[in-house]
């Protein structure tokens, strides 16, 4: 079986090796961008199984970007990797065409689970913390 193409997409560098480095064993990283315009050129150009996107980047959001990747008719499917331990966000990114949604404090248990369920069609999504009550 041939191992599965990601494309990583995050601001921040040592993020980027950290998740490289995490996933070397089970998948072919096949590129890295550093905001959301990269990140979609880049999916376009290299044809990804997955593309693993933070939400806040510069120049593009990712969840931006995971609009307009879903309107250009790619067939990557999206893993959103990021701080936001919020649920709204994560509504929001599986409305984007995301599958999966992963904290990055859970990256190291979450994220190659999340990989597989994707690319299996199946959703996936870390436990998130429950939404605060109004005072």
């Amino acid at each position: 079986m041939d191992r599965i193409r990601v494309l990583l997409a995050d601001d921040h560098e040592a993020m980027l090796d950290r998740v490289a480095r995490l996933l070397e064993a089970e998948c072919n990283v096949v590129g890295t961008a550093t905001d959301g315009q990269q990140a979609l050129e880049a999916a376009q150009d290299l044809k990804p199984d997955v593309l693993v996107l933070d939400i806040s980047m510069p120049v593009m959001n990712g969840i931006e970007t995971a609009h307009r990747l879903k309107e250009a008719g790619a067939e990557a499917r999206i893993v959103f990797l990021t701080v936001h331990d919020d649920p709204d966000f994560a509504k929001e990114a599986l409305e984007a065409g995301a599958l999966g949604y992963v904290i990055k404090s859970r990256i190291a248990s979450d994220l190659m689970i999340a990989i597989n369920e994707v690319c299996a069609g199946r959703s996936f999504v870390s436990p998130l913390s429950p939404p605060q009550a109004a005072n």
